[in-house]
């Protein structure tokens, strides 16, 4: 009998080392691909994924300041960040399909494990350019709060839909395109190469969120915007603040219907 999805996915979750997460993330979203998987979920998710021993995690007001970005330091820091973040995006994804995947069928699976393939692929991008600076990851601290939005929301496929690619994934299509600039300016071909992909596939990602989440409303015949709005209040404990990359936002499929209302 071949391995179930659930299983494949809590073992990449409970693996802690970051490029054989890295791998065996990839190794998963391959596997369902070719049909390798059982459409079974006989496994829960852990309430947390494994970590490696290094970055230490600390809250938001405890992380040290990066300074003024022409820096060495300060460039190491920001590509750190990046790189934290995509770590902890493979986690989101899976833990998505693995979570959700029995409530909301195989396309969600499939769409969800993509997300995860490409957020590994991400990080691996951003860990050789941390290695090309003369850092790793590891190497610094790191915000110890990204996962506290999934484990918030464990329980509503909605609430997480609405919050982690619809609010966090979402800033992220409104904060790159500086970042991009600032690292063109500075002229890093390479990085500027790095942040373009990765914005490209966020659009996609955030595109993905957006489209379960209106299957969510359609199924309980709620308003999607009024939904998700109450959800976000409910469950999301930061601002939903401008400014909004609004084009990349509507190529999501997320109108400003959505966030004008609640936006701080």
């Amino acid at each position: 009998m071949p391995q179930t999805v659930a299983a494949a996915i809590r073992a990449a979750l409970l693996t802690a080392e970051p490029r054989a997460k890295c791998f065996a993330t990839r190794e998963v979203a391959r596997a369902w691909r070719r049909g390798d998987l059982a459409f079974v979920f006989d496994v829960a998710m852990p309430d947390e994924p494994a970590r490696p021993a290094r970055p230490e995690l600390l809250a938001p007001s405890q992380m040290p300041k990066r300074g003024k970005f022409g820096s060495e330091r300060a460039r190491i820091a920001l590509w750190h960040s990046l790189a934290h973040i995509e770590f902890v995006a493979i986690d989101l994804a899976l833990d998505m399909a693995g979570r959700f995947g029995a409530e909301m069928g195989e396309g969600f699976v499939s769409d969800f494990l993509a997300v995860a393939a490409d957020e590994a692929m991400h990080f691996a991008l951003l860990a050789r350019k941390l290695e090309s600076l003369g850092s790793h990851y590891g190497a610094l601290p790191a915000h110890g709060g990204l996962w506290e939005a999934a484990h918030a929301t464990r329980h509503d496929v909605a609430a997480r839909l609405a919050v982690v690619p619809m609010v966090l994934e979402a800033r992220g299509l409104d904060v790159t395109p500086a970042t991009l600039e600032r690292v063109t300016a500075a002229g890093d071909e390479g990085g500027a190469k790095i942040l373009a992909r990765i914005l490209d596939d966020e659009i996609r990602h955030v595109a993905f969120g957006t489209k379960h989440f209106l299957r969510c409303a359609e199924m309980t015949q709620a308003n999607p915007q009024s939904l998700w709005q109450s959800l976000v209040k409910r469950h999301f404990s930061g601002a939903v603040k401008p400014p909004f990359n609004d084009s990349a936002r509507l190529a999501a499929g997320l109108s400003r219907e959505f966030y004008a209302a609640i936006a701080s």
